[in-house]
């Protein structure tokens, strides 16, 4: 057995470290590498790594835009394998994403196939599509064999790829991007290439230009499916001086005349990454739960380009009202955001301006321009020195042909050669001389060229054609070496270069033209629902089980009405299609319906509670019609209560709006219209009591103020009224009773009261 002490020193297969610090390392090498290699876009080139190493793939595939095409599961495969170890589904998808033209405004891959379609879709499986690069593609990776960018090993070694691209344009803002991180986000829209060499060129004529005068130049995005842009324009200077903010992107539409008075809208373009299929469905939703009653059908007529039809309920209807209310309620309207979060220097990230992404761009094309610039002066060193070899191999032939023909060894018998020697030509192997041993005027390089010279080379006019190249190269090298002494020259070159993509993509070509268009908001003005609704008499009936329903016409309010078993009518009144209808529930909270909304009156209608979220535990305690400018008086059974504007009750959802706070078992008792300067107020115990409406509260929301004091019970019933006319109620025969003389009751608000008069009605209700 052997003895544990002898054993050698074995360190233990695990350590301990504090759960946070363990914790906080990994998780910020986690976020580092999620922000740096899979979401944030490089401010210089625009692309994630994984667009980087598609477009690289597919260039090393040889995929140019003449060339033909190869399967997408081929290139997918090749980006996997050599470059990007992640899912072959995830290098697919954006792939896909480069090729489609309503998602990308300049596409950088030429798909063949299925890839997608505006209505979401997805693109068919990468085993049916193929892809190859696009024109514009090309310039983003123009100048890689060029020493134009640094190069790293892959992710196993084996290979190498770009850190970043050479850019011939701004590409970030071109076709914009999104990604999300950790604890950080990027959005961009895509932008104009045009206006945005035009902003270069201003930064190159003045590098300290301001952001207006860049805004001015980039009026704003240009997406890919158009549309008009409604957002303010010191909104937009705004969002692209810091980096963040907003743009209200709305649909292009249309009014079509069908002739006889009618007419219907026609949508040509819809917001950008918005899928058609579920706009459709929206507005179609729209229609069917009657939340825009001037819309009557949807049509989807869309072959290559967008056509959505729009039809009107009445000729009446003003378009622009009609749209205004889809804009609000669909998503033929949009906010886009704008977070300009992107790496600079592929290294760290930060929000930037429109100016500080433009200058990462220009920043990034001089270090190209100065690398290939020196890349080319190296080649150009380099064939002028086997030029010059070959020039003093044409003023020596006889003696070149000798060492060749006659050395054993001719590579180092031509390095030792002093070429300005006269040397008789040789006859044989004895007559030939060696070169002495020495330094000669050729380098390796040279002698080597020259071994490697074809003999259709040594021909008289091949001479003439070598002194010329070489005089050509020498003012070539001149030129280079200017350029990079001088600043200026670079910038001017750079300017140049930007000028060539403009011609070649600008506004004047099919894809460069301006898509999106600029609007202010007055000319689609947003319009209240009510304009858009025809105007109808209706008559509004609601059971005591909560089943409404809304007849045509004013009909009799003492019209026999049928109601389900075990269920009666409760609330009656005349009312329009165009009234919002105000619904007190007893939890305190207030609902809004639309008249033209409600169900017809043929059946027995349908709960209210399908139509706003009342509880099931609580009952309807008022409904009624709501009037602008009025006030109305709310109050608990516990007898508190306040004075609330109508606009405060006002609900723009099925939630309803919270007015009056009650808890614990009490509940909504009354909502009245103030018609008057008093408020009278009758509890359980039959005590009455006046005061003035002066002495309640106008408020918002809340539990109130005390209206009566109670020693039992609660809170009855409450009206207002004038104190001149006096307090009128119905007695039991159903007589109308007028009391004028209310001292008796009159007091200070929240006092105990005087029993009611003789008379008073049993229930304890006013009306």
């Amino acid at each position: 057995m052997t003895d544990k002490t002898d054993s050698p020193n074995i360190e233990p297969a695990t350590h301990s470290e504090p759960l946070r610090r363990a914790i906080g390392e990994r998780y910020l090498t986690y976020a580092l590498s999620t922000i740096m290699h899979r979401a944030l876009p490089d401010a210089r080139d625009g692309l994630k790594p994984v667009h980087r190493r598609i477009l690289y793939a597919m260039r090393e595939l040889r995929l140019s835009p003449t060339g033909g095409f190869r399967k997408s599961a081929k290139i997918s495969g090749d980006v996997m394998g050599n470059y990007h170890p992640h899912g072959d589904a995830a290098i697919y998808d954006a792939m896909a994403r480069l090729a489609q033209d309503f998602n990308v405004r300049y596409p950088l891959v030429d798909g063949q196939g299925n890839f997608g379609n505006i209505d979401g879709d997805n693109p068919a499986a990468s085993r049916y599509t193929e892809a190859r690069l696009t024109h514009i593609a090309e310039l983003l990776m123009e100048g890689l064999t060029e020493n134009a960018v640094d190069f790293r090993p892959n992710y196993d070694g084996t290979l190498e790829e770009p850190v970043v691209m050479p850019a011939a344009f701004p590409n970030l803002l071109a076709n914009g991007a999104s990604g999300i991180a950790v604890g950080m986000a990027t959005n961009i829209p895509p932008h104009n290439l045009h206006e945005l060499i035009d902003a270069c060129q201003a930064m190159l004529a003045d590098p300290e230009v301001s952001d207006a005068e860049l805004v001015r130049h980039v009026p704003g995005p240009d997406f890919p499916t158009g549309g008009v842009i409604v957002e303010p324009r010191e909104n937009i200077l705004e969002a692209y001086r810091t980096g963040r903010g907003a743009f209200r992107l709305r649909a292009r539409w249309a009014v079509e005349d069908l002739g006889r008075g009618q007419w219907q809208i026609v949508v040509t373009e819809i917001p950008y990454q918005v899928q058609k299929s579920k706009l459709i469905e929206r507005l179609a939703e729209l229609i069917q739960t009657k939340k825009v009653p001037a819309l009557a059908d949807v049509r989807d007529e869309s072959a290559e380009d967008v056509r959505i039809v729009l039809e009107p309920r009445a000729r009446t209807v003003e378009p622009e009202m009609l749209m205004g209310m889809l804009f609000k309620n669909s998503d033929l309207e949009i906010r886009f955001s704008l977070n300009m979060n992107v790496l600079i220097d592929g290294r760290v990230p930060k929000v930037c301006s429109l100016k500080e992404v433009l200058r990462a761009f220009l920043d990034h094309r001089r270090d190209v321009l100065q690398r290939r610039t020196q890349h080319r002066i190296e080649k150009i060193d380099h064939r002028l020195e086997i030029l010059d070899g070959f020039i003093i191999t044409f003023l020596n032939l006889d003696r070149v042909i000798d060492i060749i023909r006659y050395d054993a060894e001719p590579k180092a018998a031509l390095m030792a050669e002093t070429w300005g020697k006269k040397h008789k030509r040789a006859t044989s192997e004895e007559d030939y001389q060696p070169p002495k041993p020495g330094k000669g005027e050729l380098s390796e390089i040279q002698a080597e060229a020259i071994l490697n010279m074809r003999l259709r080379s040594l021909r008289k006019l091949e001479e003439m054609e070598l002194v010329a190249e070489r005089d050509a190269l020498r003012a070539e090298r001149a030129d280079l070496a200017a350029l990079m002494a001088d600043v200026g020259l670079q910038w001017a070159r750079i300017g140049r270069d930007l000028a060539d993509v403009q011609g070649q993509f600008g506004k004047t070509t099919a894809l460069g033209a301006r898509r999106s268009d600029f609007a202010d908001l007055a000319d689609v003005e947003e319009v209240p629902i009510e304009a858009m609704i025809e105007r109808e008499p209706i008559t509004v009936i609601c059971s005591k089980m909560g089943w409404i329903r809304a007849m045509k016409g004013h009909v009799a309010l003492d019209t026999e009405v049928k109601f389900k078993d075990g269920d009666e009518g409760r609330f009656i009144f005349h009312a329009e299609t165009t009234d919002r209808i105000l619904l007190v529930g007893a939890n305190g909270r207030f609902y809004t319906l639309l008249g033209a909304n409600l169900p017809g009156g043929r059946g027995m209608g349908e709960p209210v509670r399908l139509m706003v979220d009342l509880p099931n535990d609580s009952d309807i305690t008022d409904l009624l019609i709501w009037r602008p400018g009025e006030k109305l008086l709310v109050a608990s059974t516990a007898g508190d209560g306040f004075v609330v504007p109508s606009e405060e009750v006002i609900a723009q959802t099925r939630a309803g709006k919270q007015v009056l706070t009650v808890k614990d078992g009490i509940k909504t008792a009354l909502c009245r219209r103030i018609t008057g300067d008093h408020v009278a107020v009758v509890g359980e115990n039959r005590k009455l009591l006046v005061f003035k409406i002066s002495e309640l509260p106008e408020m918002a929301k809340g539990k109130g103020v005390r209206l009566q004091k109670y020693k039992d019970g609660g809170l009855s019933d409450a009206i207002t009224f004038n104190i001149v006319d006096g307090l009128t109620w119905k007695d039991p025969a159903g007589r109308t009773r007028t009391e004028s003389d209310l001292s008796q009751w009159t007091a200070s608000r929240a006092a105990t009261g005087a029993m009611a008069p003789r008379g008073f009605p049993r229930d304890n209700r006013f009306t």
